[in-house]
């Protein structure tokens, strides 16, 4: 019996929500990390980066991903079962010039972020990493943004993965990061692995003790102040689905639109949840501009109808009938994060899953699976997309279909034949979606499967049998 893992405290939960991330430390050995390096430089001297091989290629590294302050922080954040995603990297620096700015892309994919905690990364440091050694730097708070708001004069709010051997960070997947310069020169490995929520959240799954929200003090230091957006995520995680919908009786409703589709992101987001919470005065504009030719309107759009409870549920299906792809992919984001309260709009998801955008198919897919009700018929929707030509189509679908548990067993068929997919994402997703579906069908075609495919952590090249 594992040991218990250890959630996260309410007030690091506000830290998360607000600033993106939080540095933790497990407590293993000295010994059992310089072991853990020593195997990491051997495989990469001899053999180079294993890429999504690096957990087979070290085994050792399940022991870390096993540990209750990793599994507890993964819990609290991403729920129970959360799963550990195929793309999996060991990020080696041992250069002065830092890296730049970023955010993940999802496997060279582009889709729809979410302010919602769906996804979360965790970057592991097997040495010391001191300031000096290049650890992995973030910049508090921008997980929200799409544009790079902050300008190099402003890298003084850069918050450092700086700590001893088995400090890791856990960040929201979106939030903006970057390498640090390793001035010392000497190798330091960022051993980086992404989780994916399989389940929304129907009660918090953190040490939870205040059911109110409270904003931190270190919130206070951020860019910008974004008090709906993280009361709303708190409801959010505590299983409430449009939490703030209709909360507001008084708001000036024609500057509120005009700072919704202004040229300041942030200042734009805070203009969408306030338009949600007001009412259908509210509605009324978040629906005119979610058809907007600019996409970055229409997005902010669908990020306050998302929030906007079961009244925004028929403005969201008719935009489905849109002209306007991005439209039509933002009216199925903001359907899928209102959960159960739009079963109704099933039909006309399923019947997008062949849409001739991609950005339309992979947002529809993520749709289906956060409604899932009615089952059948999401996963008939479903089924058909692991069919479609398109990679970034059939890998999603199997990701999805990860959601239903036994609900899937109907996907069993196409999910075998999608182990033999040429892409490894496909395969990688297939798997997952069968141990999660973990029904006798499933279970038989996984361990087939898995025996032929066995993996020997010893072979290589210098050591074949």
């Amino acid at each position: 019996m594992g040991q218990e893992p250890v959630l996260l405290t309410d007030e690091q939960m506000q830290e998360f929500i607000t600033r993106g991330y939080l540095v933790l430390k497990t407590d293993f050995s000295p010994d059992f990390h310089e072991k853990l390096m020593g195997k990491l430089n051997h495989v990469y001297n001899e053999e180079g980066n294993p890429g999504n091989n690096l957990l087979p290629r070290v085994p050792e590294l399940q022991t870390v991903f096993n540990h209750p302050a990793i599994d507890g922080a993964l819990q609290s954040v991403i729920g129970p079962n959360y799963l550990m995603h195929t793309h999996r990297h060991g990020h080696f620096n041992a250069t002065p010039k830092p890296g730049g700015w970023h955010k993940d892309s999802y496997w060279g994919y582009s889709r729809m972020r979410n302010h919602h905690p769906w996804w979360a990364m965790i970057m592991y440091f097997p040495q010391d990493t001191p300031v000096e050694l290049g650890p992995t730097g973030v910049m508090p708070g921008t997980q929200n943004y799409e544009t790079r708001i902050f300008k190099e004069d402003n890298l003084k709010e850069e918050a450092l993965a700086s700590g001893e051997a088995g400090t890791f960070i856990l960040i929201h997947y979106d939030i903006w990061h970057r390498a640090t310069a390793n001035t010392l020169g000497e190798p330091r490995y960022m051993l980086k692995f992404e989780f994916m929520r399989t389940e929304a959240p129907t009660a918090p799954s953190w040490n939870n003790e205040n059911p109110n929200w409270i904003t931190p003090t270190s919130a206070k230091q951020l860019f910008y102040q974004h008090d709906d957006m993280w009361e709303e995520t708190w409801n959010w995680l505590s299983g409430k689905v449009g939490s703030i919908a209709e909360t507001k009786q008084e708001s000036d409703i024609e500057q509120l639109s005009a700072t919704l589709i202004g040229d300041n992101e942030p200042e734009a987001i805070n203009a969408a949840y306030q338009l949600a919470s007001s009412g259908d005065e509210g509605l009324v504009v978040l629906e005119e501009v979610l058809y907007s030719e600019q996409l970055k309107d229409s997005r902010l759009a669908a990020y306050g109808l998302s929030i906007a409870g079961e009244k925004a549920v028929p403005i969201l299906e008719k935009a489905l009938e849109s002209n306007q792809a991005y439209t039509i992919a933002h009216a199925g984001f903001a359907l899928g994060e209102l959960r159960q309260l739009a079963s109704s709009a099933i039909p006309k998801l399923t019947r997008l899953v062949n849409h001739p955008s991609s950005y339309v198919r992979t947002t529809i897919i993520d749709a289906i699976s956060m409604i899932q009700e009615p089952a059948d018929e999401a996963v008939a929707g479903l089924i058909q997309a692991l069919k479609s030509e398109d990679v970034q189509t059939r890998f999603s679908a199997g990701l999805a279909l990860c959601r239903f548990g036994a609900e899937a067993n109907a996907a069993v068929p196409q999910l075998t034949k999608a182990l033999e997919d040429e892409d490894r994402y496909v395969r990688g997703h297939a798997v997952e979606a069968l141990n999660y579906i973990n029904t006798d069908a499933a279970k038989d075609v996984l361990i087939e499967y898995l025996l032929a495919s066995r993996w020997c952590p010893t072979t290589n090249p210098s050591s074949t049998f």
